[in-house]
């Protein structure tokens, strides 16, 4: 059976100023190296074993990939370009506080997060969530079974989830808050009603 664990990269720029990010691909925070640390030293302290890191382009995955192979013993994270956040279209770069002025009626809003759905040139949630199920086929083409780790963003990550659940995308953005340097479990022998949010001690920032 294959183990598969999804983390979201650690606060960047763009998230500490509230700025929708997407494929920009700013450096992390101070915070957000704090929390690649502490994300590794749990995944550490829970003795959580690895076979692979696979890691999105995005330096603000990378960077937190890499906190978490090096203090864990690991080879350098794999890049998998599949696994990159969500194309934000044309609000890339907005406010994220702009997103029910611009995008409204076509938004669906969280206690944490508004989500807008189909912005010009952006990537829908159905097409998220083909991508991401063609990013579990390749994993799973490479590992039969064992444990992996794969280092993503908010949307994408949601959407891994949905589809090796197989579950509604829209479910998925209300049924739980992804936050940075959280992490995911998917598994086979797991219930799909989780959510399976592995928690992992961290300071409040």
């Amino acid at each position: 059976m294959l183990k598969i664990y999804v983390a979201r990269h650690g606060q960047n720029e763009d998230n500490a100023n509230g700025i929708l990010n997407g494929h920009r691909d700013l450096p992390l925070t101070a915070i957000g190296e704090r929390q690649a640390h502490e994300l590794a030293d749990g995944i550490k302290a829970q003795d959580l074993r690895f076979d692979a890191v696979y890691t999105s382009p995005l330096s603000r995955a990378g960077r937190t990939a890499e906190v978490v192979c090096r203090t864990l013993g690991l080879p350098k994270p794999v890049v998998l370009d599949v696994l990159i956040e969500r194309d934000f279209g044309s609000m890339t770069g907005h406010l994220a506080d702009d997103i029910e002025t611009l995008c409204a009626p076509d938004i669906v809003k969280t206690e944490t997060i508004t989500y807008f759905l189909s912005p010009s040139g952006a990537e829908t949630f159905p097409d998220l969530l083909a991508r991401a199920g063609k990013a579990l086929q390749q994993v799973r083409a490479m590992h039969a079974s064992g444990t992996v780790l794969l280092v993503s963003h908010g949307d994408f990550g949601k959407m891994l989830y949905a589809s090796y659940y197989g579950l509604p995308w829209e479910d998925m953005l209300t049924k739980f808050h992804f936050g940075n340097c959280e992490l995911l479990r998917l598994a086979e022998d797991a219930d799909p009603n989780g959510p399976h949010v592995v928690r992992i001690e961290q300071h409040n920032h």
